[in-house]
């Protein structure tokens, strides 16, 4: 026996033959019947599409064709310049000593750092340390007289030019010896003295000790000496003058590691 809703209608009732007339559905828009068809749709194929899983080699193939790229190598190396931030080459703040500008005469260098230090007393410094030796001081007297010994022998010059061309030798010399000449002629600090002049590394700097003091007093006698046997002639001492101030000025305290530079 077939079970009819009531609200069937039934239009023939033979037993081989039976048709059913479905009740009449309420209108459906179509934007409602298309986002229904739409979800299912999506649910059905969620459901029923299986997610496809790369296989261990096809992974690894994938991983490797893409490094070894030209163009994802290029785009590597891009990422990396603009990433990567460029080492410094300036060193530590303590080993750093003022350099002289272009425009710039004077310069004065920064005190020594620690390490430079060490290194400085590691051996005693005989570039700078025979000052404190026997007959260090009397050695300047004996260079003084034998300059002059050797100008008194050249019959064209009067005495006064003979003392004053004394006095011109030993101070470009002296000059020269204590003030131009930087570092030491042979290695044994590992170059700890190479910006310093001979004065700066006599007693490790210090002002006005009596090795010091002496090699300041020699110019000045000489000076003295040299302006007495030429009689005071004025254009005489102007020029000894000037050369002894030449000598004596870099060895005061306010002169220490000062640079001038005049070319």
């Amino acid at each position: 026996m077939t079970d009819v809703s009531p609200n069937s209608k039934i239009e023939h009732l033979t037993p081989d033959n039976i048709t059913v007339t479905a009740p009449p559905q309420p209108p459906f828009s179509s934007s409602t019947s298309a986002s229904a068809s739409t979800s299912t749709s999506i649910a059905e194929d969620h459901l029923t599409t299986p997610i496809p899983t790369p296989s261990p080699s096809h992974r690894r193939g994938s991983s490797i064709g893409s490094s070894n790229s030209p163009s994802r190598n290029r785009s590597n190396s891009n990422s990396a310049n603009a990433l990567t931030p460029t080492p410094s080459h300036h060193q530590p703040a303590h080993s750093i000593t003022r350099q002289r500008r272009s425009s710039s005469l004077i310069q004065h260098l920064e005190p020594d750092t620690l390490d430079t230090k060490i290194d400085q007393a590691l051996n005693p410094n005989v570039n700078a340390n025979w000052v404190h030796q026997k007959g260090a001081w009397v050695i300047h007297v004996v260079i003084i007289i034998l300059v002059k010994m050797i100008f008194n022998f050249i019959s064209v010059l009067n005495n006064d030019w003979k003392w004053t061309l004394t006095n011109l030798t030993y101070n470009i010399g002296s000059y020269i010896m204590f003030h131009q000449v930087k570092g030491t002629p042979f290695e044994f600090n590992s170059g700890a003295y190479d910006n310093l002049t001979m004065w700066e590394q006599i007693d490790n700097g210090d002002q006005y000790t009596p090795s010091k003091k002496f090699l300041m007093l020699v110019p000045i006698g000489l000076f003295l000496i040299s302006t007495h046997y030429s009689s005071y002639n004025l254009n005489l001492f102007i020029l000894n003058g000037l050369s002894c101030l030449c000598v004596v000025v870099p060895k005061l305290a306010f002169a220490h590691r000062l640079r001038v530079t005049l070319f």
